[in-house]
């Protein structure tokens, strides 16, 4: 069985990680799969960039494409906060491109597509025999061009009158868009897409979706590479990276670390109250300027590519703190996890399912950085209590994400909704 992966890129950010993921679970196992993204920034060679054609008639189609799409999205410019998610379109410069270069495959899985799937003309000129699961790394899909709805609500009614466009017309582009996505979900046969849900949290937004609950869900949690992602000797990695021995080490990681979502500020106010824990010490990773949590000593180290590097940097630490205000099932999670390092975070979204009070680490209310202090606080204050937990986050690890398990339940998916004699 073939299986074509497509994304909008390959290994940059959280979705397309997970998304690489799987699919090298799946080669690891002896599958024949391969991804097609619009850009391409790792140097795999299963990996292929779409090469956009260079005839007249299509440069001048999707120059055309171009400027509509940004033209319809130019009036919010000035309107839309800050800070937030991207805001995607279901429409696509590449609506020719990408159907005319599709190798021959018997699956398709879509993944993050913000920008390359064109909905409209992928689904309407995909051949019948050809099964396509799509595995849903946010809230994109069921929307109006918001990836997290901020606890709007809207998207259950058809959208408009967006918050995240700053606008009050009940006709704008969020309702445009859902309006699209409308008609092509609607015209659909319920056996012609199969939904796959990380968490449990998604899988229950699914089956609520007006645009989605015709079709099947299965709930198939993301997978970690064991080998990358394991514990390395604290000592050895804090002398690495300049960390003093007997430091109280909290880490925090995210792709940018000014996205409102995932709640850098509720952290620092978490740590500003805990004037009673000593040698306290931050360890950042992700893309921003150092954060300022004066008088505790930061280091901040960017962004981090390479895994086996960004295991030891999970080993450093005492605990990985989540404070993300809406998340599906954050990757960092599972890595800080497989390298044994217990987890504090917000009871939302899919973090329940691998953070599990008392076991793995600890959950509090979302938004509540008080209570967020306090956990901390009480896990740094009981090193007996995190060894403990260190032990259960690799053991629940390997047993419930390993890249074994996540290829077989793929390919058992593959198998149940392929159309191949």
């Amino acid at each position: 069985m073939k299986v074509l992966h497509l994304g909008s890129n390959d290994i940059l950010g959280g979705a397309a990680r997970a998304s690489f993921r799987v699919h090298w679970a799946l080669r690891k196992q002896g599958y024949d799969s391969t991804v097609l993204v619009a850009q391409r920034h790792s140097n795999d060679p299963t990996v292929t960039a779409l090469v956009p054609s260079m005839d007249l008639s299509m440069r001048l189609r999707r120059r055309l494409r171009r400027r509509q799409i940004l033209g319809d999205f130019a009036r919010y410019r000035a309107t839309r906060p800050k800070d937030l998610e991207p805001f995607s379109d279901d429409r696509s410069v590449h609506e020719f491109d990408l159907v005319k270069q599709l190798p021959a495959c018997d699956v398709i899985n879509l993944h993050w597509v913000a920008g390359f799937l064109d909905y409209r003309s992928f689904f309407s000129t995909l051949p019948q025999r050809t099964s396509v699961v799509w595995l849903l790394h946010d809230m994109n899909i069921m929307t109006g061009g918001c990836h997290y709805d901020d606890d709007c609500g809207r998207y259950m009614s058809g959208c408009g009158a967006c918050p995240q466009l700053g606008s009050a017309d009940p006709e704008d582009l969020s309702r445009q868009i859902w309006k699209r996505k409308q008609e092509v979900f609607g015209a659909l046969e319920t056996n012609r897409l199969h939904m796959v849900a990380p968490s449990r949290w998604m899988f229950e937004l699914v089956k609520a979706s007006p645009l989605l609950s015709q079709f099947p869900v299965t709930l198939i949690p993301y997978g970690i590479d064991l080998e990358e992602f394991a514990p390395r000797d604290r000592s050895f990695a804090r002398e690495v990276l300049g960390i003093p021995q007997g430091a109280q080490v909290v880490m925090f990681v995210s792709d940018s670390l000014t996205n409102r979502r995932k709640g850098f500020s509720l952290l620092a106010a978490a740590l500003s109250g805990l004037t009673q824990t000593h040698n306290l010490f931050l360890l950042s990773v992700g893309k921003g300027k150092p954060p300022v949590t004066d008088p505790i000593p930061c280091l901040h180290i960017g962004q981090v590519w390479d895994d086996r590097w960004l295991s030891l940097i999970y080993s450093a630490a005492d605990l990985f703190v989540i404070p993300s205000l809406h998340d599906n099932l954050p990757n960092t999670v599972l890595e800080s996890m497989a390298c044994g390092t217990p987890v504090v975070g917000f009871d939302v979204g899919g973090i329940p399912d691998m953070v599990r009070s008392g076991t793995t680490g600890q959950l509090v209310p979302v938004g509540d950085s008080v209570a967020l202090g306090h956990a901390i606080t009480h896990l740094l204050n009981t090193p007996s209590t995190c060894r403990q937990m260190a032990a259960e986050c690799r053991r629940i690890a390997i047993e419930e994400y390993s890249y074994e398990l996540l290829a077989s339940r793929y390919a058992a998916l593959y198998e149940s909704v392929s159309h191949t004699p």
